[in-house]
C-alpha cells in the first residue's frame, strides 16, 4: 500500500522492509543534497537539465518519416525497400556501385563507411578508426579493384585490402563528387571549390576547373559513355562541356534558365541526350547540351532543390531536398514517393545500378550533406585557432577543471560506498 504525504511530496511503502529501504534511500538522498548544498527538488531539476542537455531532441525512433537511410528500387521507383546497415542510419550521403559487380556497394554515411558484397543484404563497417565520421563521396575505379572515399577533411584510397590517406587538392575538401572515368586510375573530384582530375588514382591532381567561372561551385559531373575525353558539368547553375578531359570548356544551355540548372544525368539509351532540372522543371537536350527544352510539368511543390535525376523510359525519378518525386508518364504527373520512403526529408543521393536501368538507390539524410560539410569546416577552423601559445595559457585552467572533476567523482563515490556499508 502506498501512502502519499503532501507536505513532503515523498512516496513511501507501508511495510517494515519497505520503511527500512525508504529510510536508507532517504538518508543517502539527504547526504547528497547536503554535500551539494541544494534541496531535493533543486537536485531533481538539475538532473532533469542534464537529461535535456544530453537528449536535446524528442524521441522519434518509431516515426519512419524522420530518419534517413539507403533504399533500393528494382521497378523504376514504383516500390522501395530499405537497405540500411545496422539498425539505425540517419544519413546515407553517397553510394558507389562497382562497375564490374553490381552487388558490390560502398556506402558513405554521416557516421562512417560501410561495404556490402551481396547487394545490401549484409554490411561491414569499413576501417572505423580511419574512416570514422561523415563521408561525403565515394567511387570505384573502372575495373572495380580500387576505391576512393572522402571522409571528414581527408581523402582515402583503398587498394590491396587497406585504406590509406592520399593528398587532395588544396581547399577541395570535403569533396562533393567523385566520378571515375572509363580509363583505369582516372577520376574527377568536385570539391567545395573547383574541379580536379587525377590519372593515378589520387596520387596527383590536375586543376581542370580553371576555365570555369569563378567562384566555381560544381554540382554535377557526367562522363560520356562513348568518349572518355568528353565530360559535362553543372557549374554555377550552367551546363559546361569539355571534349578534352577538362582542358578546355564550352558553355552550353540555350533554352535553359540562366544560372538555375541543378542536376545533370545522361540518358541511358541515347548518348547525345542529357537531362537536367531547373526550378523544379525537368529539361532535356538531344544535342549534347547545346539546346534545352522543358519536359512535362513542373514538380508541384516547387520551389525545391533538385539533387539528382534518374530516367527509365517514360519514368522520371527526382531526388530533392523535400524527398523523392516520381512521374510515370514523362513528367505529366508528379507524386511524392512516401509510402515506403521518408517523406519531406532531404534525398541527396540517387544512384543507378550500372547493370539494370530499372534498379537504383536513393539516400536520405536528417542533416544534409552540405550542412555536415559546413560543420566539418567550422570545426577545423576552431582547431586551427588553438595555437600552442593559447593552449599554454589555458593549461592551468584546464588542469584545475580536471582536478575538480576527479575530486568530485571521488567524493561522490565515497559517500555512495559509505551509505551502502552503513547498518540498516
Amino acid at each position: 500500500m502506498y501512502i502519499h504525504h503532501p507536505a513532503t511530496h515523498d512516496l513511501t511503502v507501508a511495510s517494515g522492509k519497505g520503511r527500512s529501504g525508504a529510510r536508507h534511500s532517504g538518508e543517502l538522498q539527504t547526504k547528497l543534497t547536503m554535500w551539494l548544498g541544494v534541496t531535493r527538488h533543486r537536485l531533481g531539476a538539475l538532473l532533469g537539465l542534464v537529461v535535456v542537455i544530453f537528449c536535446p531532441g524528442p524521441a522519434r525512433a518509431h516515426d519512419a518519416s524522420v530518419w534517413g537511410g539507403l533504399f533500393r528500387t528494382r521497378d523504376a521507383g514504383a516500390t522501395w525497400v530499405g537497405l540500411n546497415p545496422g539498425s539505425f542510419v540517419s544519413g546515407a550521403l553517397a553510394l558507389a556501385v562497382s562497375p564490374v559487380n553490381p552487388h558490390h556497394l560502398l556506402l558513405a554515411t554521416d557516421t562512417g563507411v560501410s561495404r556490402s558484397r551481396n547487394g545490401g543484404r549484409d554490411w561491414t563497417l569499413e576501417a572505423p578508426d580511419v574512416l570514422g565520421g561523415p563521408a561525403f563521396a565515394a567511387a570505384f575505379d573502372v575495373d572495380g579493384q580500387r576505391a576512393l572515399i572522402t571522409a571528414r577533411l581527408a581523402l582515402f584510397a583503398h587498394e590491396d585490402g587497406r585504406w590509406s590517406a592520399v593528398r587532395a587538392p588544396a581547399g577541395s575538401l570535403p569533396a562533393r563528387i567523385l566520378v571515375a572515368r572509363p580509363v583505369r586510375g582516372s577520376v574527377y573530384l568536385a570539391g567545395q571549390r573547383g574541379l580536379y582530375r587525377s590519372d593515378d588514382w589520387g596520387q596527383s591532381w590536375l586543376d581542370v576547373g580553371r576555365a570555369l567561372p569563378a567562384p566555381t561551385s560544381v554540382r554535377a559531373v557526367v562522363v560520356s559513355r562513348t568518349d572518355a575525353q568528353s565530360v559535362y558539368v553543372v557549374a554555377d547553375g550552367r551546363c559546361w562541356v569539355s571534349a578534352d578531359a577538362g582542358r578546355h570548356w564550352d558553355s552550353r544551355g540555350e533554352g535553359a534558365p540562366e544560372g538555375r540548372m541543378e542536376a545533370l544525368v545522361p540518358d541511358p539509351g541515347d548518348a547525345n541526350r542529357l537531362w537536367s532540372v531547373a526550378d523544379g522543371q525537368v529539361l532535356r537536350s538531344d544535342d549534347e547540351g547545346r539546346r534545352w527544352r522543358p519536359i512535362g510539368q513542373r514538380v508541384p511543390e516547387a520551389p525545391l532543390r533538385a539533387h539528382a535525376l534518374v530516367v527509365a523510359d517514360q519514368v522520371l525519378v527526382l531526388a530533392t531536398d523535400r524527398g523523392v518525386y516520381r512521374s510515370p508518364d514523362g513528367g505529366a504527373r508528379w507524386m511524392l514517393a512516401s509510402d515506403s520512403l521518408p517523406a519531406h526529408l532531404d534525398a541527396g543521393m540517387l544512384t543507378r545500378d550500372p547493370a539494370d536501368r530499372d534498379t537504383f538507390y536513393a539516400g536520405f539524410a536528417v542533416t544534409p550533406s552540405d550542412a555536415l560539410a559546413e560543420r566539418e569546416l567550422e570545426a577545423a577552423g576552431m582547431l586551427a585557432q588553438l595555437t600552442p601559445d593559447k593552449l599554454a595559457k589555458a593549461l592551468p585552467f584546464l588542469t584545475l577543471v580536471l582536478l575538480a572533476a576527479v575530486a568530485g567523482a571521488w567524493r561522490l563515490a565515497t559517500y555512495v560506498a559509505a551509505s551502502r556499508s552503513a547498518p540498516r
